[in-house]
């Protein structure tokens, strides 16, 4: 792999030595910008992910226009279900739908984990047209869903504030749960090995849905797939953690051989340094709301993070996705904090 011109972002994720914390974006590359805005009016979202010429176009948005440390492939964790047959819809205003989501044993028999590279050929090509755009400036990073998270989407049918049917699922079926559970995961790792071997310089998992379960649970339904994921994969990539409502599990993750843990704006950095032992790289923890605030406190609450943090072992992050309708100045004042923090 050519060296990379732009490494702060892999040597954060090494734990080195650096004058400041590099800076990415979760969901980036999207529903803040113009630009993306007119692609949105012309194709529908899994149109957008399955063209690798729209997704690399995406990718590399907020690469050019606001300058950030990384790049992550523009996509949704929601093709991996997509490739077992699962059939998803993305609804304008509302999120995913699932109209026949799992309910019984026939259904997680009939999904297919073979041929998973072949049908998500399409990521791999924007991969490799997004490496070659980006030439070398900055790091790329590839993704997916912890499998308790697409479990929760495939058993639920769309997003929920609770993901009650999936709970009770889980609870009351846990032998079937655990079946699905490793087929996302057998899935999952198929997927991110070969997203590896196309040219990503990292993975992340996000486990979005992680905190609606209980310490107890998560340790039964989230946890151990994870660190599957993270022992297939860690000889071969850094891998990030992003496990967004779950501080009762940092310290766990902070020992599976990870190079970085994602957290929350729930969590402090405090909490955060003091439940990891400090022997983790962190990465957050910016309330994505807080960049509707004046350009004044956005930089006065980047640079109280930043002062929190410190400039090691840490990457500056959101604690959770941009949000849509995001000022994209707002977003500039933020990444230029960073990039002047002394």
């Amino acid at each position: 792999m050519d060296k990379i011109k732009n490494n702060l972002f892999l040597k954060a994720l090494k734990g080195e030595d650096l004058h400041r914390p590099p800076v990415w974006i979760m969901r980036q590359a999207g529903r803040y910008l113009p630009d993306f805005m007119k692609l949105k009016e012309k194709y529908d979202f899994f149109t957008r992910c399955q063209t690798p010429e729209l997704a690399c176009e995406i990718t590399m948005m907020p690469i050019r226009q606001i300058g950030l440390d990384a790049a992550i492939i523009f996509s949704d964790i929601l093709v991996i279900p997509q490739a077992m047959g699962v059939n998803v819809e993305m609804k304008n205003n509302f999120g995913p739908f699932i109209e026949f989501p799992i309910k019984d044993e026939s259904d997680i028999e009939n999904l297919d984990i073979y041929n998973i590279e072949e049908r998500l050929d399409y990521v791999f090509q924007a991969i490799d047209m997004t490496k070659k755009a980006l030439n070398n400036e900055v790091p790329l990073i590839g993704f997916a869903g912890s499998p308790w998270t697409i479990l929760c989407y495939m058993v639920e049918g769309s997003g929920s504030k609770n993901f009650a049917k999936a709970k009770n699922f889980c609870f009351k079926n846990p032998e079937l749960a655990h079946r699905l559970l490793k087929k996302i995961t057998q899935a999952t790792i198929t997927y991110l090995k070969k997203k590896v071997s196309s040219g990503v310089n990292t993975v992340q998992l996000f486990d979005s849905w992680g905190g609606v379960l209980s310490h107890l649970d998560y340790q039964i339904f989230s946890f151990p797939y994870i660190k599957e994921i993270c022992d297939s994969l860690k000889a071969n990539t850094p891998i990030i953690i992003y496990p967004k409502g779950c501080w009762h599990s940092l310290s766990s993750y902070s020992k599976i051989g990870a190079s970085a843990i994602g957290i929350d704006w729930t969590c402090s950095a405090r909490n955060a340094r003091y439940l990891t032992r400090n022997n983790i790289t962190l990465q957050g923890n910016f309330d994505p709301s807080r960049l509707f605030s004046s350009k004044k406190d956005i930089k006065k609450q980047t640079l109280s993070m930043l002062d929190e943090f410190g400039k090691n072992k840490y990457i500056a992050n959101l604690g959770h996705g941009i949000l849509p309708n995001t000022p994209v100045e707002n977003v500039k004042t933020f990444v230029k904090t960073i990039k002047e923090y002394q």
